[in-house]
């Protein structure tokens, strides 16, 4: 999508949320909305000193930016989504991992050999890199210790620059990586342009729910103007102005392993933004905690709905993970018709319909491969994610998510 496609399409978003621009730093804690692990400093020049902060020690890698870079190697689809918000995914010239990426006009120019997919970290092409001779390598750290990978490019004069947008915990302060790509691009107007519509639809939705709205009432183009003093009786518990959090489990065992979102990680403030709860998320962390099978079905007994379930795309696949899976369903979907969840009503017994949408996915937007647009442009574009997930949590059936699709 071209800049100006987005542009248009994201005002028009902004303008059914409410009727007024908004000041986004005013809305949200500076600590909450601005990035933890970068920092970008204008120069008198008009160019930028860009600063990346380690996430494990607190040093500090700068580069200036006098004049707008045209050939970057990305290693990381959602770097591909910041570019291509901004009209800029022309200066890509090299990938890593290029069957995975879903956007268009990069997967064209792998195919017609204009972008080169340079291998993974781990045993990268150092070849096609020098061949491609880019202005600025982009790539993200998860230790500490420098890897080969960073030592073997500064050994052959490859400018390298860390990008730990994946590390931050807020929604809108990831999505304020889009700046750091404007940056380098010379594209910040637009930048900020992009970065405010999608925080002010951000949180308007977020406040939609402290009030009581849905996803639709907060969104609906014909409905004008976000009355957030609205109150509104939505299925999910709703009493009053707040509903009662959605009760969530969350994933499935990663070779043997149950990975639940710590209280104060990315995914676990959107779901609670989006008024939901994930089980079982440790106090306090960041960081994604291990569970076991029986804990997980422990929690399956609170549980009201079942989220992100891993490579499954239908109920079939979902059940042929772990016999138990069938108690797990059953338990949730109970939960779910308990509280009058939309599709689940006569749930009461063991005899429950498969067919509720107790189970939903983050994966409706697969390249053939399997890459998933939700860590693509999902990434800029919290605001629609929040959106799925409210409709989601409030049963609200006449609206298709965009990033989320019913397990079935």
């Amino acid at each position: 999508m071209r800049f100006y496609e987005y542009i248009f399409l994201a005002t028009a978003f902004a303008a059914s949320v409410c009727g007024c621009a908004r000041n986004v730093s005013g809305d949200l804690p500076q600590d909450v909305i601005e990035p933890q692990f970068m920092n970008i400093i204008p120069e008198a020049d008009g160019g930028y000193s860009l600063v990346s902060i380690s996430p494990f020690d607190g040093s500090r890698d700068t580069i200036s930016i006098s004049q707008p870079l045209g050939r970057l190697i990305v290693t990381s689809t959602s770097y591909i989504g910041f570019l291509d918000a901004i009209g800029a995914d022309s200066v890509i010239v090299g990938v890593s991992g290029g069957e995975y990426v879903c956007d268009s006009s990069v997967t064209a120019g792998i195919s017609n050999g204009t972008v080169v997919d340079i291998g993974y970290d781990a045993s990268p092409d150092y070849e096609k890199i020098m061949a491609l001779k880019p202005d600025l390598l982009l790539t993200y750290s998860v230790s500490p210790v420098k890897s080969q990978f960073f030592s073997k490019l500064e050994s052959l004069g490859i400018k390298t620059f860390i990008v730990n947008e994946h590390l931050e915990r807020h929604p809108l302060a990831r999505a304020a990586y889009i700046r750091l790509f404007g940056a380098l691009t010379g594209n910040m107007a637009a930048a900020d342009s992009v970065l405010k519509v999608v925080s002010d639809n951000y949180i308007s939705l977020r406040d939609s729910v402290q009030g009581g709205l849905g996803a639709n009432d907060a969104y609906a183009s014909d409905k004008g103007e976000l009355n957030a003093g609205d109150e509104k009786q939505g299925s999910g518990g709703t009493e009053g102005n707040t509903p009662k959090p959605r009760k969530i489990l969350v994933n499935i065992p990663y070779k043997d392993q149950w990975f639940v979102p710590g209280q104060e990680s990315y995914l676990t403030t959107l779901f609670k933004d989006a008024g939901g709860e994930i089980l079982g998320a440790k106090a306090g962390s960041s960081v994604s905690g291990q569970i076991s099978v029986e804990t997980a079905y422990s929690l399956s007994k609170e549980a009201d709905l079942w989220m992100n379930v891993g490579w499954c795309q239908t109920l079939e696949q979902l059940l042929s993970v772990n016999p138990l899976f069938e108690d797990f369903l059953r338990n949730i979907q109970r939960n779910a018709s308990a509280i009058g969840y939309s599709g689940t009503k006569g749930c009461a017994t063991n005899s429950c319909d498969t067919s509720a949408s107790v189970v939903w996915n983050d994966n409706n937007r697969l390249n053939p491969k399997g890459g998933n647009d939700f860590w693509e442009s999902g990434v800029v574009r919290p605001d629609l994610l929040l959106r799925d997930l409210i409709g989601i949590f409030r049963g609200e059936d006449n609206r298709t998510p965009i990033y989320y699709k019913s397990i079935k």
